[in-house]
């Protein structure tokens, strides 16, 4: 025990001296051969441990090493204020809420209700740093590398680049680790996979084996078709329940993950059934038009629209629920 330990504890002239008295008495047994003393010798009683196990582990043990694109950072071994600016859906399935996420990411259809409290720590892409700071993290989480510099300066930053991690399973794996929650990532896994097989026998039964399927997303000026990781349903299409797109489209789609296509263009990507991002288009809209309305997924019926609010997300509870959505709706098409 240090002299300023003492001081703290006996802020008496009187009871200092006595202290330190014992002190000086306890090294002069121990240099006699006496058996060692514990480290606390000569303090008097407190009637409680000083020592609790949580002082008793080496500052150095509260963190640990992670391996990042921006090289060996140390982040807290628990972090207990995250800032999440993606990846929020994983951290939500392993219980982990963080206290600030992107006004958009916090808007998220599939869990929204789960993020009540949550600060909005400004665009999405773009965080404020002003915000941030105010929440006082200990940890934050990124995909986008552009503000780390920005980010590392205010708490420890993980940065994983979007597409580094390819499916639900590699997503909930990384982050049952950097958590020290593998158990509860193991558990949810083996739940959501129960639970995505079972949507996949059933789309199985009421879908040919050989039909294709296109991912697309249309604006008045163009549209766009996307591949397995990149949203607007291509997880739970294409990984999920294990679907395909046109053959002759189908390595260019899954290397680039999107392109933007013509109406020209739209025959040679479009399956035979589509799903379809449109905020204020409807089925009639594409039936009526003539370049939508020719194709044969258009004037089978087989076209899904959905909104960006439900389609854009690609986080491990958004894609199971999708992937039950969308099995819903295949099903039925093929009654």
């Amino acid at each position: 025990m240090t002299l300023f330990s003492f001081q703290q504890k006996f802020y008496s002239s009187r009871r200092f001296i006595f202290a330190v008295s014992l002190l000086l008495l306890a090294v002069l047994v121990s240099a006699c051969g006496t058996e060692k003393a514990p480290t606390n010798a000569g303090a008097p009683s407190s009637g409680t441990e000083e020592t609790t196990p949580e002082t008793a582990v080496p500052e150095a043990a509260k963190f640990k090493t992670v391996s990042t694109v921006k090289g060996d950072i140390e982040i807290p071994l628990h972090p207990k204020r995250i800032v999440a600016e993606e990846y929020l859906g994983s951290l939500i399935a392993l219980d982990v809420i963080p206290v600030g996420s992107p006004g958009v990411t916090i808007e998220n259809y599939y869990f929204k209700e789960a993020l009540a409290g949550v600060a909005d720590t400004g665009v999405y892409g773009e965080p404020s740093a002003e915000n941030i700071i105010s929440l006082s993290p200990d940890l934050i989480i990124t995909a986008n590398g552009d503000s780390y510099e920005q980010l590392r300066k205010i708490a420890p930053t993980i940065v994983i680049p979007y597409g580094e991690l390819k499916n639900v399973h590699a997503e909930l794996t990384y982050f049952g680790d950097l958590f020290g929650k593998e158990d509860v990532a193991k558990s949810w896994l083996a739940e959501y996979d129960r639970r995505i097989a079972e949507a996949k026998a059933k789309v199985d039964k009421a879908i040919p084996a050989g039909a294709t399927f296109s991912i697309m997303e249309y604006s008045d000026k163009t549209t766009w078709v996307y591949g397995d990781n990149f949203g607007r349903g291509g997880q739970p299409i294409y990984q999920s329940l294990g679907r395909k797109p046109p053959v002759d489209v189908a390595d260019e789609i899954m290397k680039k993950q999107w392109a933007e296509i013509s109406s020209e263009m739209l025959s040679k990507y479009a399956g035979d059934y589509i799903i379809l991002t449109s905020n204020d288009r409807t089925l009639e809209y594409f039936q009526n038009d003539p370049i939508w309305g020719n194709l044969p997924a258009v004037k089978n019926g087989h076209i899904y629209i959905w909104p960006e609010e439900r389609s854009w997300y690609f986080d491990p509870i958004a894609v199971l629920a999708q992937s039950e959505e969308l099995t819903e709706w295949l099903v039925n098409q093929g009654k």
